[in-house]
């Protein structure tokens, strides 16, 4: 949201700078410099213009001209040098707002980055300079720039330990030239007297780094203005932190310090700090003694540790080579087999991608030729049977896909149905044949025997019925002849019986199968409320019964769909008839599952 009542001259450079090329914003945003310095210091009035400045995004664009190259800015590092006040200026002193977030944990940091990076260029420039003149241009331009980093991390303390983190900062401070590295040097002070408890929260390696620069600063150069500021940072540091005095003391990197000050302070005049520095790392006799003995105590038991490990190491070497063969070797298989399978998935791709456009093409090529055989007149006619027939194919393929899914999604159902049906297929045979084994080895259990009282009575039975119809008698050969026929008879009679009882359990299954489909199909609900899979229940699987279904259906759809003047002369009584007799026809062919006929 942007603010009210903004300052005109703060709105006239945003709309020049959202309008100008971007090799004239830098020229521009100098103009900022002169409403900051017009405006009283520590005024509201000048709070005011910076949150103006900061919501029309015109430190945003500070920071990317000065991260930009140095050679395509106009006026050069001039105007890199004054917008770097500009941008320290702005944000000291600045409340953000909403966007305090982006603000602190962005901007700033961003802000202070590209200072050490402009530090570093103006370094590399001052080095390659030749004439004397822009060497101290480049001198005076680089102290600007280390002003404004002072001023900015002075107004926002949380930025040290950024900067003291940072690459940048160590390569600053490992110049060997002497002006360079004393304003360096000079800078670092300025900010551990601000604040010097940032220096204990950064890692070790860059505190060590520091440290070290600062040291051999001091004994390698001849300058007396970088050994006097080396000596008061270095005294800054130990006075200021417990940690790092006792870290000079006792730290095997800083062992000869003290001898080294205290010939320094022998063979030439030393000033105060240098004695104060050499009296803070004087301890007393029994101390060295026993820091003596701790040492060699640490590296006795270091060295016995680091041969433990080395040895240890040497040990698993071969083991650990060969794994890492095998697995990069495997990596790089894999690798290779993906690339490979991406190219040919790529070459697929193409060729069908090919072989469409070479179809479409030729359907086109095609319809374009029948366009010119085919008669102006007839053009429409032709192109609504081409609809067609494209209906008719898509939704040929639509079905297709459509029983196919639903085929893979019952093909469990249908299996279980059909291992039902072979079970039950295979019971019965099995029942069929153990019931006529039973029959046909069933043991003659022979007549009962006649009791003497019982052969009398037959006896009676007998002579009273030959009394009663007396006849003409018999010849020998004729009741042969009978009794031969009724032999024959009898045996046709005990062969046929066997057929004539499957014959009667077919007819009973047929009932009882007709009986059930009769009564579910009373039972059945409409097709309105049929739900799921219920109309698969009543589907015959007998091919006959399944076609007559079809043309029944076929046949009502026909009369149904018949004009009205079709159906005069029918009568109602002729639909009943038809539908009995396709009852008739329908119940004569039913097919019962697991049985075969006869």
């Amino acid at each position: 949201m942007k603010p009210t009542g903004t300052d005109p001259r703060i709105l006239s450079i945003a709309a020049e700078v959202a309008k100008s090329p971007e090799q004239n914003v830098p020229v521009i945003l100098l103009k900022l410099k002169e409403i900051i310095n017009s405006t009283p210091l520590g005024s509201s009035e000048l709070k005011k213009i910076k949150q103006d400045i900061y919501c029309y995004d015109l430190i945003q664009y500070c920071l990317l001209v000065l991260s930009q190259d140095c050679s395509r800015i106009q006026g050069g590092w001039t105007t890199i040098s004054q917008l770097t006040q500009i941008l320290s200026h702005c944000c000291v002193g600045l409340e953000p707002g909403e966007d305090a977030e982006e603000f602190y944990n962005e901007l700033l940091p961003s802000a202070a980055e590209n200072f050490l990076i402009l530090g570093r260029q103006l370094q590399t420039c001052f080095i390659n300079a030749a004439k004397a003149e822009e060497k101290g241009e480049l001198l005076h331009f680089f102290h600007i720039v280390t002003d404004s980093l002072f001023w900015l991390v002075g107004g926002h303390i949380e930025l040290i330990q950024n900067v003291l983190q940072s690459d940048h900062f160590l390569h600053l401070l490992q110049a060997d030239n002497v002006q360079i590295g004393s304003a360096v040097l000079m800078m670092l002070q300025n900010i551990l007297q601000i604040n010097s408890g940032d220096l204990l929260r950064i890692g070790g390696k860059a505190l060590h780094s520091i440290l070290d620069e600062v040291i051999f600063k001091l004994f390698s150069t001849s300058s007396p203005v970088m050994r006097s500021t080396a000596t008061k940072l270095l005294l800054l540091m130990a006075e200021s932190h417990q940690e790092i005095l006792i870290l000079l003391r006792q730290s095997a990197c800083y062992k000869g310090l003290r001898r080294l000050l205290s010939k320094q302070e022998t063979g030439t005049e030393v000033s105060k700090e240098l004695r104060q520095l050499v009296s803070l790392l004087s301890p007393t006799v029994y101390q060295e003694v026993e820091e003596q003995k701790l040492h060699q105590a640490a590296c006795l038991i270091q060295a016995y540790w680091k041969g433990f490990q080395t040895r240890k190491r040497l040990k698993k070497l071969p083991s650990a080579v060969i794994a890492l063969q095998r697995s990069f070797r495997s990596k790089r298989t894999k690798m290779l087999l993906e690339i490979n399978r991406k190219k040919e998935e790529e070459d697929l791709r193409l060729r069908l991608q090919l072989q469409r456009q070479r179809a479409m093409r030729l359907s086109r090529e095609l319809r374009l030729n029948m366009l010119e055989i085919v008669h102006p007149g007839q053009v429409e006619k032709h192109n609504r049977e081409m609809e067609e027939k494209s209906a008719l194919i898509i939704q040929k393929h639509w079905r297709g896909y459509r029983e196919r899914k639903n085929f893979r999604q019952q093909r469990q159902s249908l299996t279980e149905y059909k291992a039902a049906v072979t079970l039950q297929r295979a019971a019965l045979k099995f029942l069929a044949k153990c019931r006529k084994k039973k029959k046909l080895f069933a043991p003659w259990r022979g007549l009962q025997e006649l009791t003497d009282a019982r052969r009398v009575e037959l006896k009676q039975q007998v002579d009273d019925y030959v009394r009663r119809h007396s006849g003409s008698p018999m010849p020998d050969v004729v009741s042969r002849e009978l009794h031969a026929q009724a032999q024959e008879r009898l045996q046709h009679y005990f062969m046929g019986r066997a057929l004539e009882e499957r014959a009667q359990q077919h007819r009973e299954a047929l009932m009882a199968q007709i009986s059930t489909n009769i009564e579910q199909l009373m039972k059945a609900p409409s097709l309105k409320e049929a739900e799921g899979k219920e109309p698969e229940l009543f589907l015959s699987r007998s091919r006959p019964v399944a076609t007559k279904a079809k043309q029944a259906h076929l046949t009502t759809l026909k009369h149904i769909q018949a004009p009205w003047w079709k159906k005069l002369g029918e009568e109602s009584g002729d639909e009943t008839d038809v539908l009995k007799d396709e009852l008739i026809v329908e119940l004569e062919t039913l097919f019962i599952g697991g049985t075969k006929p006869p």
